[in-house]
């Protein structure tokens, strides 16, 4: 683990609570999604378990789960779960290999695959999401794009519409700067990890492009691909019982 970590709480956390749904609304206390929760202070990690947080999905690589663990969350009685969606930051082949990451075209094409290349992983979130007896944060780093798979995913599982889905997409553009800030410490360790050039990642990755036309591209991608966005995800486990617990568990009936 990274030594001397600058802690601070999390700049893109969000309770899914209250987004439209079929029949109802996405209940409260049952989704977080969220940036970083290894860099978070004891003080706001205590506060989050103590208001329900009982699961904690990790959607980080296994190279930035070596530079930085679990943080407090690993002395702290929540339980973890590891599932990365990507091998790498930069994979040489696969999701990832060759985007551009100021392209929104080209990133939503990229969360598109993610949903057949780590279909199983988001089946396994989706089942953990359905079966905690809490609240369960999922996070990646910057809480962005594989934060935004498993986020959109969730909502489309419920019967969200893509609109609905989009516009959680593009609560991050709001906070992406602080995130920035947030992750900027950090990132020499991860980078030089993983071979990425740290300014042009700082700057685009995380930094000042975001649009909401990924998460709109990676849907018609979907849409276009498979007809249900989520037959790729069915074809890797997620059956009606399964979306008719998720659904039991995390929509507040109209």
């Amino acid at each position: 683990m990274t030594e001397n970590l600058t802690l601070s709480a999390p700049a893109n956390l969000r309770d899914l609570g209250g987004i439209p749904a079929v029949g109802g609304t996405v209940r409260r206390g049952v989704a977080i999604r969220a940036d970083d929760l290894s860099l978070t202070p004891r003080e706001d990690a205590e506060t989050l378990i103590a208001d329900g947080l009982a699961a904690v999905i990790d959607l980080r690589t296994p190279g930035e789960v070596r530079n930085t663990g679990r943080g407090v969350f690993g002395e702290l009685p929540v339980a973890y779960h590891h599932l990365p969606l990507m091998p790498g930051l930069r994979p040489t082949a696969g999701p990832g290999s060759g985007v551009d990451p100021r392209d929104p075209v080209g990133m939503g094409g990229m969360y598109a695959d993610l949903f057949s290349t780590a279909a199983g992983q988001i089946v396994t979130a989706l089942a953990v999401l359905a079966v905690t007896p809490g609240a369960t944060a999922f996070h990646c780093s910057a809480g962005k794009d594989r934060t935004g798979v498993l986020a959109a995913a969730f909502l489309l599982a419920l019967g969200a519409d893509d609109d609905d889905v989009v516009a959680d997409y593009a609560v991050t553009g709001t906070n992406i700067a602080a995130v920035g800030r947030r992750l900027q410490p950090l990132m020499g360790a991860i980078l030089a990890s993983h071979g990425v050039n740290r300014n042009t990642f700082t700057r685009s990755a995380i930094g000042q492009d975001f649009s909401a036309v990924a998460m709109e591209t990676a849907l018609a991608t979907l849409r276009q691909r498979h007809g249900d966005p989520l037959r790729p995800l069915r074809e890797a486990g997620l059956g009606d019982e399964l979306v008719a617990m998720l659904r039991r568990r995390a929509v507040d009936p109209a």
